[in-house]
């Protein structure tokens, strides 16, 4: 099942593109918390997150853990290097490990292929829409679109924030925040890079990684917690 999530992004460019941010942000709003999963026995930490429409995956450091975000139960474990950002694309599993993404079947565990991540080692958030992999960078302030097949980079978007988790929700581009002790969820522009919308987390409350549910939720890594967080996201708004 294919997540609402990697859907009504734009369309893969064939050119390299650079948008820069604008300095003007949208006013920051307080981020709604709905519910805490976990810490999970076994895992001290949690990185990047990904829903198959079922599940909730999320990226553990030496694995990869499932739960179900109804019930809040463990549900799968794979054994594999899951150091930050992870993405699902209807049918598989897209994990940065260090240097490298790996694509995996999620029924087994197996490593299907492998590209080099963009950052090589200093890459944080992943998503995936409209064919492409999007992956954040944490302290280079960047979010890069990549082909999944050989991770050359379509498209450079700036940010003014350390970059932290990446979702595409409904044609809008949306990622998270790690610096000063301070999180945010973040709407930008994917043309410009200029800042729509703020969420900001409840003081001491940190996002390592983020993904929609297709609808009215957001799922975000909490880091050194070992927990994820639901976070409700603001109604998309009619055009007139």
């Amino acid at each position: 099942m294919l997540p609402r999530g990697g859907c009504n992004a734009p369309q893969r460019r064939n050119d390299i593109s650079r948008s820069q941010p604008k300095t003007n942000e949208a006013t920051p709003h307080a981020a709604e918390v709905v519910r805490e999963y976990g810490p999970f026995a076994g895992t001290e930490r949690i990185g990047g997150v990904t829903y198959d429409g079922r599940y909730v995956w999320a990226a553990a450091g030496a694995k990869l853990i499932a739960f179900d975000p109804e019930s809040g139960k463990l549900e799968r474990t794979l054994e594999r290097a899951a150091d930050a950002g992870t993405a699902f694309d209807g049918t598989h599993l897209y994990q940065i490990a260090e240097a490298r993404i790996d694509k995996i079947d999620p029924k087994t565990g197996t490593v299907l292929k492998s590209i080099p991540a963009p950052g090589q080692g200093r890459d944080s958030g992943l998503a995936w829409a409209e064919g492409s992999l999007w992956v954040g960078q944490y302290r280079d302030r960047k979010i890069y679109e990549i082909d999944p097949e050989t991770g050359t980079i379509l498209r450079t978007i700036e940010s003014n924030r350390f970059v932290t988790g990446v979702s595409w929700v409904d044609g809008e581009l949306w990622h998270a925040t790690w610096e000063a002790d301070e999180s945010e969820l973040r709407r930008v522009d994917p043309q410009s890079g200029a800042v729509l919308k703020r969420l900001a987390m409840p003081s001491g409350t940190h996002v390592s990684g983020l993904e929609s549910d297709g609808a009215d939720l957001f799922y975000c890594g909490g880091g050194p917690t070992g927990k994820v967080r639901a976070v409700r996201r603001p109604p998309k708004r009619a055009k007139r």
